[in-house]
């Protein structure tokens, strides 16, 4: 009987768990400050090592430095990124998608090998389309989510120039 309890809270957990289809996850420890330019597993990165300075949580029109970002994701930010040959009217569908989130960064991103990505700390959503609804599920988990390893910290007051 000792074992029926532990597989069945694990059975559970598993139920109520939701999984948004498409997200990759990585896992990547929190803390690891360097400076200069550093290379990413990930295109765009969704976690590892980063500048001391983050980024801050906004709209930006040119592209920004991977390494503030990560910075930002650490925090609790989610970060979503598009081609920047993008048509104005997914552009306008994903500023639309970020209003009022006081912890998203949307920019565009040079190289991207799909039209929209989303990122936060350990996670990363590629879609097509800007109205994909996968998107505002992935902000609604990760945004400020349990994979961030410094949630709440501060999302504003560092970083706010583009490359």
């Amino acid at each position: 009987m000792k074992r029926a309890l532990p597989l069945l809270l694990l059975v559970l957990t598993a139920c109520g768990s939701k999984s948004i289809e498409g997200v990759q996850t990585f896992t990547y420890a929190g803390g690891d400050h360097r400076s200069g330019s550093l290379v990413y597993a990930e295109n765009p990165p969704a976690g590892g090592p980063h500048n001391a300075m983050w980024q801050n949580c906004g709209v930006y029109d040119r592209p920004l430095y991977n390494e503030y970002v990560v910075h930002s994701l650490e925090h609790g930010a989610v970060w979503i990124t598009y081609r920047p040959d993008l048509d104005a009217a997914q552009v306008a569908a994903l500023k639309k998608l970020v209003e009022g989130r006081p912890y998203t960064i949307l920019s565009p991103y040079d190289g991207l090998d799909t039209p929209v990505a989303a990122s936060a700390w350990g996670a990363q959503l590629k879609v097509d389309k800007a109205d994909d609804s996968r998107l505002k599920a992935f902000l609604d988990k990760y945004e400020q989510g349990a994979t961030a390893p410094e949630r709440g910290a501060s999302c504003s007051g560092a970083y706010g120039e583009t490359r």
